[in-house]
């Protein structure tokens, strides 16, 4: 039985709006792709107060499974690309993954031992 390769989680926090900047630039350093949802912000510095009515921003949350010796360069790039070094941009974390289904393409990927890409065949055998 072939060991699957680990797998990080990065979970990156922003602004509304500011999603595409963190997904290019994962997509750039070697990521295929991300899964953003929204929320919004309920910590002490989260809170704006408009006429006197409170006021949660809201936030997109970038979720990027990636290869574990990748995930250094995935989050350079990203830190980069969305500034997260700069006041309020921001939160990004990494969460190491136990276990991952549900990527078949990049799965069958590895099992043939090349890295998955536009090019890549490995996905038709499901058809």
């Amino acid at each position: 039985m072939k060991m699957e390769s680990k797998k990080d989680l990065i979970v990156t926090i922003v602004k509304r709006g500011r999603s595409e900047v963190v997904v290019s630039s994962s997509v750039e350093a070697g990521a295929t792709g991300g899964t953003i949802i929204f929320g919004r912000g309920t910590g002490i510095h989260e809170r704006q107060k408009i006429l006197g009515i409170s006021v949660e921003p809201e936030k997109e949350i970038v979720f990027t499974v990636v290869d574990a010796e990748a995930t250094d360069r995935i989050v350079d790039a990203i830190v980069k690309g969305a500034e997260l070094e700069t006041p309020c941009m921001g939160i990004l974390f990494v969460i190491p993954l136990s276990q991952v289904k549900g990527i078949v393409h990049l799965l069958q990927c590895e099992e043939k031992e090349h890295e998955h890409d536009e090019e890549c065949e490995c996905h038709e055998d499901e058809e």
